[in-house]
């Protein structure tokens, strides 16, 4: 009789750890933020959130201004909360929240972490759930939606405001040297190029969203921004669709795929709020991959 109590208590404690495993669907934002930062549930930055946008959806807010070393902490709270332990993340991340997000794997996903219970306080922080730790994140995959990983010429030309750290940050150079791309702890970034340029977008080279070329939205790598284009467009190298080299012989960063390129120049680069623009394509493609 002990030993079958034994054996159902046993029992219990797998039933229960198995039960306490989650998934989570974290969106992280880009330039101008908006969301409340330690408020995973204000969606404000991306549209309502009565929305489908993944299985348990969380903001993780930061302040879209300042630079992004010093907010890449708010980035590693959210991932250490619903990441760790039992717990496995999908990604999704608009504009300089690609850079974000890579730069924060980059440096810091190789880094022991302590397991948390997923139960934020008023700042975004989450407490230990057992002590003990773990190497980087669980992270099943990352989707960009117009990734600026490889920044954007509208911040070398000062289209922006000059002054704000993150512009700095988004200059072509600096933002492909801020960190090794090509180091996503084998982690896949699933990117999504959109291409509903405007005239006031034509320092961008190549196809753009009106913010953001498809060098960066490509994952192209290099040590600066090239020109590409959709394979209707004969005046540019095509950027081509997964890990595939693009036409003229460049590559994209490893762990990088092309998953949506906007041939039909539909998507710009704004969510307005609405889950518009790119960002669209990237939340439906979430709801149907997510689980």
């Amino acid at each position: 009789m002990r030993q079958i109590r034994m054996l159902c208590a046993l029992c219990l404690l797998l039933i229960s750890g198995i039960t306490s495993a989650a998934n989570y669907t974290l969106w992280i934002n880009g330039r101008t933020g908006g969301g409340q930062i330690g408020n995973y549930n204000d969606f404000t930055y991306w549209g309502p959130s009565t929305a489908a946008a993944g299985v348990n959806k969380k903001a993780v807010n930061w302040d879209g201004r300042s630079s992004i070393a010093s907010q890449s902490g708010k980035i590693r709270d959210a991932l250490d909360c619903f990441c760790t332990g039992a717990n496995w993340c999908y990604v999704a991340t608009h504009s300089a929240g690609d850079l974000m997000m890579g730069y924060t794997m980059a440096n810091y996903g190789g880094s022991a972490r302590y397991k948390k219970n997923a139960a934020p306080n008023s700042s975004g922080v989450c407490g230990n759930s057992d002590g003990g730790t773990q190497t980087g994140w669980n992270i099943k995959w990352v989707r960009a939606a117009s990734g600026a990983g490889g920044g954007s010429e509208l911040s070398d030309a000062g289209s922006w405001t000059t002054s704000e750290p993150l512009v700095q940050d988004l200059k072509t150079t600096t933002a492909r040297a801020m960190y090794n791309h090509n180091t996503t702890r084998n982690v896949w970034f699933y990117m999504y190029a959109g291409a509903k340029g405007t005239a006031y977008s034509g320092i961008l080279p190549g196809q753009d969203d009106e913010a953001v070329a498809y060098h960066s939205t490509g994952g192209v790598s290099g040590s600066s921004g090239g020109s590409y284009c959709n394979p209707s467009d004969w005046w540019c190298n095509d950027l081509t669709l997964g890990t595939a080299a693009n036409e003229g012989g460049s590559v994209k960063w490893s762990y990088h795929s092309v998953a949506f390129r906007d041939d039909n120049e539909a998507y710009n680069h704004y969510a307005n709020s609405n889950w518009a623009g790119i960002v669209g394509v990237v939340r439906n493609a979430v709801v149907n991959s997510a689980y």
